[in-house]
């Protein structure tokens, strides 16, 4: 009975599969909204303000970088958690295929998550002058939310790998 149980948890590991399948989904719809974007930019790109072009810009960066976390996310995710993945000889390869871990994962999503908040802080800075200073301050605020509590997950991460009492001095 124990055996049949143990078997049943962990086949319900696939019940993740359709989840990572929809992840490619929202790629692909990210994908639609960031040359939908490229297009409206084209026909005013000789008379778009330096400021509003950078603005785009800066939205073209944040959905690609969106767009690699939910790669990362859904190979690392399937790969750590549903099964490896059988790559035929000679076929392109990404390097961290199989070398990520859930929590070096963790740690490449915190690092996307402050990264993507960083260039939406930068494009709140861009239009300060139309935002009032209390949500000015909001945003800050969440992102050094975001930074420390990504720092703090590296420090953790950095404390749990440490095997030798000698080695934490080192921190």
């Amino acid at each position: 009975m124990e055996r049949f149980f143990e078997n049943l948890l962990y086949s319900a590991r696939w019940i993740l599969a359709p989840i990572y399948l929809g992840l490619s989904f929202a790629l692909f719809a990210l994908a639609v909204k960031f040359f939908q974007e490229v297009f409206h930019l084209l026909p005013h790109l000789l008379s778009i303000a330096e400021a509003d072009l950078i603005l785009v810009v800066l939205s073209l960066v944040d959905m690609a970088l969106v767009g690699g976390l939910l790669v990362m996310v859904m190979i690392s995710g399937y790969e750590n958690f549903v099964s490896q993945l059988d790559i035929d000889e000679g076929k392109e390869k990404l390097s961290w295929l199989g070398k990520m871990d859930s929590g070096s994962l963790k740690m490449k999503v915190a690092a996307s998550i402050v990264a993507i908040s960083s260039i939406h802080l930068l494009k709140v800075f861009m239009n300060a002058q139309n935002i009032d200073n209390d949500k000015l301050m909001w945003y800050v605020i969440i992102h050094m939310t975001f930074v420390i509590s990504a720092f703090g997950m590296g420090l953790l991460d950095k404390v749990a790998k440490v095997d030798k009492p000698g080695k934490l001095d080192k921190l």
